[in-house]
């Protein structure tokens, strides 16, 4: 008995766009990724700062009970921020937006919140545990995918500048 594997690559990348035929696609996105990041830690961090004092106040006027409930929902806002706009309607955080980046379900679609939610949850956990080692994965793939993103099922695409707002790569 023999078996044939060889149709399982075809199937898993049917349709999806390629660096060679769809160079424009995957320019630059490695440091607009990076570049993103550092304004959504910018973001992220503002907006930590405002939820602080609402927490702090809550805090005190509460005589210390609500405390501890307020501080972890404070830590959550990372994960949060980024699972709400990914999986949004522009499929991007604002620091993807600002460097023309779009996130993208392996079929084409926009990311749901729970697929979004996976994806940043598992890059926080292995930048994490590897401290950002995990992210040199990019480097060895053709669509310079991260290692949560291939987890997650996602692809991260540049936005041409000349493209409408309802762009889809998976059909042109």
């Amino acid at each position: 008995m023999t078996t044939n594997f060889t149709y399982a690559s075809a199937y898993h990348d049917a349709g999806v766009p390629e660096p060679i035929t769809r160079p424009d696609l995957f320019e630059g996105v490695l440091w607009r990724r990076a570049m993103a990041y550092l304004i959504d830690a910018c973001c992220i961090g503002a907006i930590v700062v405002l939820l602080w004092f609402f927490c702090l106040l809550l805090t005190i006027l509460s005589f210390g009970l609500l405390g501890p409930v307020l501080w972890f929902l404070l830590g959550l806002v990372p994960l949060f921020y980024h699972s709400l706009l990914v999986s949004g309607e522009h499929s991007a955080t604002w620091g993807m937006r600002i460097f023309r980046l779009q996130m993208f379900s392996w079929d084409g679609t926009r990311p749901i919140f729970l697929q979004a939610l996976a994806h940043t949850a598992l890059f926080y956990v292995t930048v994490g545990a590897t401290g950002g080692l995990i992210l040199l994965f990019a480097l060895l793939n053709r669509r310079r995918r991260t290692l949560h993103d291939v987890l997650a099922g996602m692809l991260m695409l540049h936005r041409p500048y000349a493209v409408r707002a309802d762009f889809d790569p998976w059909r042109l």
